[in-house]
């Protein structure tokens, strides 16, 4: 005679199937965290990577009015254009980090990530091609898409660690990047490190030391503000009007953005010199 099912036994079975159905994975610190405070959307990061993808897009317009012969060489390695392009590339870093915290604090989501990582993944690899094919000389091969692919992968171990880890990190990455250079690490194959003695020739090189430091500070003031009990107050804060919706949309299509500026700025260039026969 069949033994019937109770209640009990169905509800331990319907458990059983969430638990095999759930694609995140929990530690102690993910229970300690939200006791903590829950994870809120921050605006303001979103206006931190679309102002910074407008500092970007005036960089990258002088770099191509110097690539067309409308500026002189080296145009762009002057002091404002240099302290521009630094400002820049610490925002989108900073914020990548933070990101990348808020996205995990409570649990990882495998999928999620694994999804984003393989689009910025792409992303690189299509720059990397199309700077082979059109400017070799300047190759692309680890720039600032790089390094993110990079650090989504690496700043996972600082995820669950305390907000100091992180920044004693980034200190240790910024001391080492100002103390040790090696010709052993010379080679393309390893020049992504930037503890090379030779610089490459790339129209876009963010190398491990000392960039990898900006997303591990993102990582180290997110986790702080989450600990603090202050990711409430900063969520109330964002750009308003027309002009706020559109930067703050920026920040939120960052990766598609970045993909196709340059190429639209340098066709409609291109397109005006042919017709204004310059």
């Amino acid at each position: 005679m069949a033994r019937r099912r109770g209640p009990r036994a169905s509800r331990a079975k319907q458990r059983r199937a969430r638990r095999q159905g759930d694609h995140t994975v929990r530690s102690g610190a993910d229970h300690r965290l939200a006791g903590i405070e829950s994870i809120p959307r921050i605006p303001l990061l979103d206006v931190l990577r679309g102002v910074a993808l407008i500092g970007m897009t005036v960089f990258h317009f002088a770099y191509d009015l110097m690539f067309f012969g409308l500026q002189e060489p080296g145009y762009t390695t002057q002091l404002h254009w240099a302290a521009l392009a630094k400002a820049v590339a610490i925002s989108f870093l900073f914020a990548t980090g933070a990101s990348l915290y808020l996205a995990h604090a409570h649990a990882f989501h495998w999928t999620r990530w694994a999804r984003r990582l393989a689009l910025i993944v792409l992303g690189a690899l299509a720059i990397t091609a199309a700077t082979w094919i059109a400017t070799p000389q300047s190759l692309i091969f680890f720039g600032i898409l790089h390094l993110i692919a990079f650090a989504g992968v690496a700043g996972l171990a600082f995820v669950r660690g305390p907000w100091w880890l992180a920044v004693a990190a980034a200190v240790a990455i910024l001391a080492i990047n100002e103390t040790v250079q090696t010709e052993l690490l010379d080679a393309r194959i390893w020049q992504w490190t930037g503890l090379s003695v030779a610089r490459p020739n790339s129209g876009d090189y963010f190398p491990v030391f000392p960039w990898l430091a900006a997303v591990l500070l993102g990582i180290g003031a997110a986790r702080w503000a989450h600990g603090a009990g202050a990711l409430r107050r900063l969520a109330v804060y964002r750009m308003e009007g027309n002009v706020g919706r559109f930067v703050r949309f920026l920040g939120r299509n960052s990766l598609v953005y970045y993909l196709l500026h340059q190429p639209v700025m340098m066709g409609l260039l291109w397109t005006w010199l042919q017709v204004t026969n310059r």
